[in-house]
């Protein structure tokens, strides 16, 4: 399929701007509907970390165990909301059962490859003068308030230098010298160099208007419906809008992709993980660093226009309820390491769906049973991180060339 294609993505989130990207820079006509507003669903509020060293699968050996312990001491960011969901008690057996040592070798290798193909892709991107978004490249301090903790990242930092994504070691004093704004009481923390940080409410507007500038066209407030379909080809898409037509449909729906594809009897085994957020001004004392607060989970990102703090980790089906005890763990998380944990005034507090797969690996694809559909979905806790890459493989899938990477193990035969 040439350059000069009509193509369609249906969601405009973060990883849905990326596939335009590369497909009109590759001369392609590309059509964005989304369900609200561009880049306002989980490209809006996450904490804008850039993690480029998360190439641990979220299943790795000991994962349950470990929140198990948290959630008996009320620390644990996971909350599973009661419930006879079978899809969702579903994926939670799976992510059990994909605790292993040999996923933890294939998914590493896996995220990997992928996020190390993002990398110059996004900073070619950002490198854009109209792509300002407050973009630093200091680096990801994880900050650990146990010195048992601070000592047994020492056998992850290990497994993270195979792939030289080592971290530097930062002991008590030298940490309080780093950061003033860190409490007095921290055992440690360790710097990894290859995470960076940007403001993702700025990347999105950003990103919009440059896409915008370049003809790509944009339906907002314009629902999905369902598939016209002849054969093998999804001929037309129906929504509240109107009926798209296109050469190519991109599917980049993030957690409502299951619900997308009903009509079609996909299996795409993805549950919408809530996060939460709080965006303030700048307190007096701010840390320097995007910082992890190790032992609670909880992300203080500062920007030169903000503040926030993000995390938490939710099971509780697709809605936009501000559940304010989540609230609460973040702002409780950040008084636990922050001699100034809060700025004033609030400017808003935020959640959003995280698209999480049960082995933690984008979905990136074909649609098994549809000749003109690709299915760009799943990417979890990443998506700022891997859009880039992913936007350039469904470009070169959809225009006929070879991805640069292999993207065998995020294809949905795997679910089978």
């Amino acid at each position: 399929m040439k350059g000069n294609k009509d193509v369609l993505i249906i969601g405009g989130g973060v990883i849905g701007l990326a596939c335009a990207h590369y497909l009109t820079h590759r001369g392609a006509h590309v059509t964005i509907i989304e369900r609200n507003e561009i880049g306002m669903a989980a490209s809006h509020g996450n904490c804008g970390l850039l993690c480029f060293s998360d190439i641990i699968p979220l299943c790795s050996p000991g994962t349950v165990g470990n929140e198990l312990k948290k959630a008996l001491k009320g620390i644990s960011p996971l909350y599973i909301k009661p419930s006879l969901d079978m899809n969702l008690l579903a994926w939670l057996l799976r992510f059990a059962l994909k605790c292993s040592h040999a996923h933890m070798r294939t998914g590493t290798r896996a995220k990997f490859e992928i996020l190390t193909y993002s990398i110059p892709l996004l900073e070619a991107l950002l490198a854009q003068p109209s792509m300002a978004c407050d973009f630093e490249q200091k680096g990801l301090l994880m900050v650990y308030k146990n010195r048992e903790n601070f000592e047994s990242f020492g056998t992850t930092n290990a497994f993270l230098e195979r792939f030289n994504l080592g971290c530097q070691r930062i002991e008590k004093d030298q940490l309080h010298a780093m950061e003033p704004a860190l409490s007095h009481d921290m055992a440690g923390a360790w710097l990894n160099p290859s995470d960076w940080h940007l403001r993702p409410d700025m990347l999105m507007a950003a990103w919009r208007n440059a896409l915008a500038q370049k003809g790509v066209k944009m339906e907002e407030q314009c629902r999905f419906l369902n598939f016209d379909i002849k054969g093998r080809t999804i001929t037309g898409v129906n929504t509240t809008r109107g009926n798209f037509r296109a050469d190519a449909v991109v599917l980049a729906t993030g957690a409502w992709a299951p619900e997308t594809v009903k009509q079609l009897k996909l299996n795409l085994p993805i549950q919408p993980g809530k996060g939460y957020s709080i965006t303030m001004e700048r307190p007096g004392l701010c840390p320097t660093h995007a910082c992890s607060l190790a032992e609670r989970k909880v992300v203080v990102t500062p920007w030169k226009s903000g503040y926030r703090l993000g995390g938490t980790m939710e099971f509780s089906g697709n809605n936009n309820y501000l559940n304010p005890k989540r609230l609460d763990m973040l702002i409780a998380g950040a008084k636990a390491y922050l001699k100034e944990p809060l700025g004033h005034p609030v400017i808003e507090e935020w959640t959003g769906m995280r698209p999480m797969t049960y082995d933690d690996l984008p979905i990136i694809d074909w649609a098994p049973n549809h000749d003109n559909l690709v299915v760009a979905a799943g990417h979890g806790m990443l998506g700022v991180t891997l859009a880039t890459g992913t936007g350039k493989i469904v470009s070169d899938m959809i225009l006929d060339r070879q991805p640069q990477i292999n993207i065998q193990p995020f294809g949905m035969a795997r679910f089978n």
